[in-house]
């Protein structure tokens, strides 16, 4: 069995990847969605990041934050850097309890439904990890 500690630390690690892809899409892909218009691809990657400060909140680590939508790039990076501070709270929390994980499935879908194809689930899931990190 996998413990929480580690699934959280895969977590971060997905997160990491999944960002840094999204860091290199066009300005024009934040648009992107599969059916409701509503979650497009900056809705969904800015929704990620209010859940780990929402997280983080609920472990009252400290408050929740506002998260900005992202435009481009530029702003996908400076989520990534919220996000990987989140993760790393989240993560010390162990000690205390488990905590809530997080998915990615429909952030990749929506990019991907719209053809822009800059990571695969595979290459974030728990083997990859697993592979990669050890």
């Amino acid at each position: 069995m996998i413990s929480v500690e580690r699934l959280l630390k895969h977590m971060a690690w997905a997160n990491q990847k999944v960002y840094s892809a999204a860091e290199t899409l066009p300005d024009e892909a934040f648009g992107a969605y599969i059916v409701n218009p509503e979650w497009t691809v900056a809705r969904i990657l800015e929704h990620i990041v209010g859940g780990a400060t929402w997280y983080v909140n609920r472990l009252e680590i400290e408050k929740w934050k506002e998260i900005p939508t992202p435009k481009s790039g530029a702003d996908v990076k400076v989520l990534k850097t919220m996000l990987a501070d989140f993760d790393a709270k989240i993560l010390s929390a162990v000690e205390h309890g488990e905590g809530k994980i997080t998915g990615k499935a429909q952030l990749i879908d929506a990019m991907e439904f719209k053809g822009y194809k800059v990571i695969n689930l595979d290459d974030i899931d728990l083997w990859a990890f697993e592979s990669e990190v050890g």
